[in-house]
């Protein structure tokens, strides 16, 4: 049987010397840059770990904004805000070859009618009305 949602929430757990502080740096205009700073579990800072930074964007779509998230390499923010345009150039690839794989995959998809769904007596789909006119309600 299934786990229930409250038990796999009774059992989560934060890793403890996996801990990041995020700080958030924009430029209003463009995009966000999180900063995550490792700390330790006592909220002092980790040296032996390294600040990772991540980028966050929108691309427009007919339907809306798609949210972008991605990897920035850099030693440090300066670094970081140089390298965001590089790598949310590569998010935008990425999603949309990702895109174009869902469309390809959702135009080849085969459909299959259900049993008996044929053409049958009176050339009407399924073998005609059935009951014998009355109305069903599925």
């Amino acid at each position: 049987m299934a786990e229930r949602n409250e038990d796999r929430l009774a059992e989560s757990r934060m890793d403890a010397a996996n801990l990041y502080r995020e700080d958030i740096i924009t430029d209003r205009k463009i995009g966000t840059i999180r900063v995550m700073v490792p700390i330790k579990s006592d909220g002092s800072p980790d040296a032996a770990r390294k600040t990772l930074y991540t980028g966050d964007a929108q691309l427009m779509t007919s339907v809306g904004a798609l949210p972008l998230s991605f990897e920035i390499e850099g030693g440090s923010l300066q670094e970081a805000v140089a390298n965001y345009g590089a790598a949310a150039k590569r998010a935008f690839e990425q999603a949309m070859k990702e895109l174009e794989e869902m469309r390809r995959q959702a135009a080849s998809s085969i459909v299959v009618p259900k049993a008996g769904a044929g053409f049958g007596p009176g050339g009407m789909p399924g073998g005609g009305i059935p009951g014998g006119g009355k109305i069903q309600i599925p």
